[in-house]
């Protein structure tokens, strides 16, 4: 504070007494505040004051119930999940809501899928319990409203184990189908590492739900999204652990691939498991998608024409691609021949890069493409700029398909 100048300081004035009237009121509101506040307990919802999910010293007696029995109730995995190779199992309850003879707690499911995860995967629950006798029993779990649900949640969960695979089939799916693709996968698994020669865990988890319907269901989408597609990948991207990188495959469209079809498919999915932690979102989509595809038919015979089809009839058109795809090509459930172009075109140019400059540099490329610009990516890369990569993708077009 700064001082007040030009005043003589003076003497403090003296204190008086306090009138009586206002020493009693103080008296009272001092004994008001030492009274306890009720209302808070049963219903609240409040959060407990330990992120353990143990009860703090401040909740009602109901909700420390409900609690312990929760962390009883979870202390493994449910009986009927026994096939499925899970560690780490633990339900952390956030908070509780209480209503009578009825309770509800929000929970985050931590488990890790042995041998595959490196870090835990999480899910949202809901936890129903209810009283008996004074007993609290839970009477159901479910996903939490707005969270995604786990494959279990669908039915019966069948597993199928390969050399470098697990395969969690939903209800309805076949041990037969769900060991041709645990064999599948145990071909992508070296296939993604022999184009992707750094790092990795070398293994990929598989889920087949029982449906197109199901398999929406898990990823949160409208089920015409996934329509005509034979799989995708989910995970988070960027360096360190993905515990829930996960190959799910449409039953639907996956069934109706031919078997070179289906293994250029899992190739291509488990190839995006293995470069996970190499992308970031400064990777261009047509360089992620393009790799992915590269690695899968790095070993087949089949040319341009017979592996772009629709990228080769708008040549022939006339139709040629101004620029590289774009992120937008690549989004679900619109034009179908324009996301199998944007799909082709990103493959052309990878095979494009590994035969001109070589698989190694297409490798970097990945890499840099990362954690820097691409411009500055393809200059340290391949010595060459954005404009000059187009051209060159574009000549390759037109002299793959006129």
């Amino acid at each position: 504070m700064l001082p007040v100048l030009g005043r003589t300081p003076r003497r403090p004035p003296r204190r008086r007494a306090l009138p009586l009237v206002l020493l009693c009121l103080l008296l009272l509101c001092l004994l008001l505040l030492c009274v306890p506040l009720a209302g808070c307990g049963s219903g609240s919802g409040s959060p407990s004051g330990s992120g353990s999910g143990a009860p703090s010293a401040s909740a009602d007696p109901a909700e420390r119930e409900v609690r312990r029995a929760v962390a009883a109730w979870s202390a493994a995995p449910p009986a009927a999940l026994a096939a499925i190779p899970l560690e780490g199992w633990s339900y952390e309850v956030s908070t509780v809501r209480v209503e009578g003879v009825r309770a509800f707690a929000r929970a985050e499911l931590r488990y890790r899928l042995t041998g595959y995860d490196a870090a835990p995967a999480g899910s949202a629950r809901e936890v129903e319990l209810a009283r008996d006798g004074g007993a609290w029993t839970v009477t159901a779990d479910r996903p939490a409203p707005g969270a995604l649900p786990q494959l279990w949640d669908q039915g019966p969960v069948s597993v199928e184990r390969g050399a470098h695979a697990l395969v969690l089939g939903g209800a309805g799916q076949s041990s037969g189908s769900l060991s041709a693709i645990a064999a599948e996968a145990d071909r992508a698994v070296p296939a993604a590492s022999a184009a992707w020669p750094r790092p990795w865990a070398g293994r990929v988890v598989v889920l087949v739900p029982g449906s197109l319907d199901a398999m929406a269901a898990l990823l949160g989408r409208p089920a015409d999204e996934y329509r005509g597609l034979g799989a995708v990948t989910t995970g988070r991207t960027g360096a360190g652990p993905a515990p829930a990188d996960r190959v799910v495959v449409n039953p639907e469209g996956y069934g109706q691939l031919t078997a070179e079809g289906r293994q250029v498919i899992l190739t291509h999915e488990t190839t995006h498991v293995a470069t996970r932690a190499a992308t970031t979102s400064r990777t261009p989509l047509w360089l992620s998608e393009g790799f992915a595809d590269w690695a899968a038919y790095r070993d087949s015979d089949r040319g341009p024409a017979e592996v772009a089809p629709a990228l080769a009839r708008a040549v022939r058109q006339g139709d040629l691609p101004g620029a590289l795809p774009e992120a937008g090509a690549f989004a679900f459930g619109g034009d179908a021949d324009a996301l199998a172009r944007a799909y082709e075109g990103s493959w052309l140019a990878c095979r494009l890069i590994a035969r001109r400059w070589g698989d190694a540099a297409l490798v970097s490329l990945y890499e840099k493409s990362g954690r820097e610009s691409l411009p500055t990516a393809l200059a340290e890369a391949l010595g060459t700029d954005p404009a000059a990569l187009t051209r060159a993708w574009q000549q390759e077009l037109t002299r793959q398909f006129r």
